[in-house]
């Protein structure tokens, strides 16, 4: 009787395992309602923002059409005080929002998680130099100071908004982290890596990080959140390149026409609804990642999974 020992090898058996466990983990994210409802509202407008440039009908810009037309079947979404097509310019300037927004977060968690990390890791002076760093932006206000900082840029672009964004909206989750970490120093397998010989940056970046997945998690996605309520907002108030579109810029252009006070409500409301429902995907996903990483709701989870299917059955 032959033996297949090509399958049974430990090397398929090790290569095999982070797949298992990458689809196990996918499984379990939109094996939640609310993490796949989430996902597919976010999805919804990624989709528009890759696509939106070349589906759109008309040109952003193009004002030949009747001004505060009502939505139809030649505009979906009307027409603004100048003539053009919301729906065109929607469709632009979701990429624009969206690109703004994750990148500022992507940059605020990554500043956040480095300095938050390490203040609390490594204590003493370099805990005291940073968290003096995190007091003095967590006292400022954000938008003040984003106003400020803009008022002293010339020729702002969305990008360059996100960039400033990302640089002065870390501090919270930097102090969150840097909370979390001085409270796993002392766990045991932090002792067994140092003593070990493994290198800080290693002890940080391997022992660390995992275990506060979900901080980390939640950090990103809100301050993606607040990356595209803070390019809106500056756009809004006119801080921005109003020739390029994006959310922020519709808003502006439709308050500044008197759209509300001209009952034009297919202006304005459908970038608020979009910013709406992107902060509602966050909100549902960040569910499942806190229901993945924390054991306790894991197991509060797969009890009611269990139920739900007894009480099918």
């Amino acid at each position: 009787m032959s033996v297949n020992l090509q399958n049974s090898s430990p090397v398929n058996e090790a290569t095999s395992r982070p797949r298992d466990k990458r689809w196990n983990a996918l499984r379990d994210f939109f094996s939640n309602p609310k993490a796949a409802v989430g996902a597919g509202i976010f999805g919804f407008f990624v989709i528009l923002g890759i696509l939106g440039p070349f589906i759109r009908p008309y040109g952003p810009e193009e004002s030949s059409f009747l001004p505060n037309e009502a939505p139809s079947a030649q505009h979906w979404m009307g027409t603004t005080g100048l003539g053009q097509d919301v729906f065109s310019q929607f469709l632009s300037g979701t990429h624009i929002t969206l690109i703004v927004g994750v990148g500022s977060g992507v940059i605020s968690t990554f500043l956040a998680l480095l300095i938050g990390v390490t203040a609390g890791y490594r204590g003493g002076w370099t805990d005291a130099i940073l968290s003096g760093l995190m007091n003095i932006f967590l006292v400022m206000p954000g938008l003040a100071l984003l106003i400020v900082i803009e008022s002293y840029v010339k020729n702002s672009t969305p990008l360059l908004n996100g960039l400033i964004i990302g640089l002065t909206s870390w501090a919270w989750g930097a102090r969150v982290l840097r909370s979390q970490t001085m409270s796993l120093i002392g766990r045991d397998f932090v002792l067994a890596a140092k003593l070990s010989g493994m290198s800080t940056f290693r002890i940080m970046a391997l022992e660390i990080v995992p275990n506060m997945l979900s901080i980390v998690a939640a950090n990103l996605m809100y301050a993606c959140l607040g990356g595209i309520l803070a390019e809106s907002g500056l756009a809004f108030l006119g801080f921005e390149n109003l020739n390029t579109p994006s959310w922020g810029t519709i808003l502006y252009w439709a308050n500044s026409n008197g759209a509300m006070m001209g009952g034009a409500w297919w202006w304005f409301v459908p970038p608020g609804l979009a910013i709406a429902f992107v902060g509602l995907s966050f909100t549902l996903m960040n569910f499942s990642v806190d229901q993945m990483t924390n054991p306790r709701l894991r197991e509060t989870g797969r009890r009611t999974r269990r139920a739900r299917t007894y009480t099918r059955a």
